[in-house]
Order: structure tokens, then sequence, then C-alpha cells
């Protein structure tokens, strides 16, 4: 019996392994037309009597300006370009300031929220935690750093029922990804921890405040994803 419950999770684990790697290499070209959490917005829409709104327009990096990438960096995380999928020492910095009782934001990277985004359910648990850094795994090995942004900038949420970077330029600024000015791409990016409460536009004096602080942070950052 312990020897048929043993081969049944082997072979449950071998099956998981090759669907989510082949999961992840196929989106390593193809664009992500859905995420988990596009679904249960459009469920919590309808649940609650509101028009299924739904606003996600994929384009390639190539067409998504610099200056939010640059933005999304000094924004949400600095070491984009420099760590291996997981920033240790931000890590540590959250988790003793939150002792500390000091509200700041976590340590997760740009490819932690990827995998959370494309790949996972939203939640705290340790199982999606875990779920999330072999993910993470996978999309720094197979993706590399512009993949990564690129599926992150088409792929989060950006304003209500409004997902990526192209979606986003036309809500708040009619007008294309591409062409977003410095401001502008501080704007989008200033929402990103809340972005169903703050606006990118109008914005509350803390959220300009924000923007102010990440074109200055844009400053520092160069774009170079060979490295």
């Amino acid at each position: 019996m312990i020897k048929k419950i043993g081969g049944i999770v082997a072979k449950t684990a071998l099956w998981f392994f090759a669907i989510s790697i082949l999961w992840v290499l196929l989106y390593s070209f193809v664009p992500v037309p859905f995420t988990p959490l596009m679904g249960i917005r459009a469920v919590e829409n309808l649940s609650d009597g509101n028009d299924l709104e739904f606003n996600h327009d994929w384009v390639p990096i190539g067409k998504i300006s610099p200056n939010l990438q640059l933005a999304v960096i000094a924004a949400e995380d600095a070491n984009f370009l420099r760590h291996n999928g997981f920033d240790f020492e931000a890590m540590e910095k959250a988790l003793e300031n939150n002792q500390k009782g000091k509200k700041i934001k976590g340590g997760s990277t740009i490819s932690q929220q990827t995998a959370k985004n494309v790949f996972l359910w939203q939640g705290r648990s340790y199982v999606r935690k875990g779920l999330e850094a072999y993910f993470t795994v996978l999309i720094e090995l197979f993706w590399g750093k512009e993949r990564i942004m690129e599926v992150y900038l088409n792929s989060i949420e950006m304003g209500s029922n409004v997902y990526g970077a192209e979606a986003a330029a036309h809500h708040y600024f009619e007008k294309k990804a591409a062409d977003l000015t410095k401001r502008e791409a501080a704007s989008i990016a200033a929402v990103l921890p809340n972005p169903r409460r703050f606006k990118a536009t109008n914005s509350s004096a803390y959220i300009e405040r924000r923007k102010s602080r990440i074109v200055r942070h844009m400053r520092h950052v160069q774009l170079d994803y060979k490295k």
C-alpha cells in the first residue's frame, strides 16, 4: 500500500514538473492572454452585479516606453537587473522593519510578482509562496530579464479592470504605451502597490510624492537586459 501511494506521488510530481516546465517554455514566446487574477476580478465584478469590463492589450516590449520600464524598476525592484529572481537583501530589510512595526513594502521582486501573477493565485499561504519561488526560478532560467519585464508589464493590474501597459496608457493618458513620458510612467508605477485604491491621475498628495521619488530614482537605472 505504501509503495503504491509512493508511486502515485512520484508520478504526480513528474507530471507537475513536466507540465509546469512546458507551460513556462510556451510563455517564453507566446503572449500571456489571461491570468488567474483577471479571472478573479471578473468573477468579483459579476457577483457585485457590475458589467464585465476587461481592458488588456498585449504589446511587445519594443512598443512599451523605456520610461515605464525604468519607472517600475525604480518603484518596485531596484536590483531587478542584478539579482537572479530573489533580492535577499531587500527581504532581510523588509523583515527587520516589519519586526520593528514599520510599514514598508515587502521584498518581492518583479520576477516573483510575474511568477505569481501569471501562474498562481493570490494569497499568503506557504504552499503558494513555495510555488512562487519554483516558478520564479523557472522564468529566470528560461525567459531572461527582458522577457520577464515584457510579461510583467503586459499582465499586471494597473487600475480597476485595467491590465498591462498599453491598456493603462490609454486609460489614464489616452496614448500608446510607447509614448509615455517620464512623469506619466512614474504615475502608473506609483499606483502599483494598490492600483484599485490609488489613482495615476488626479492623485492624492501621497501618490504625487511617490511619483516625484520614482522620477528621481529613474535617473539611476540603466536598462541593459544582457547583464
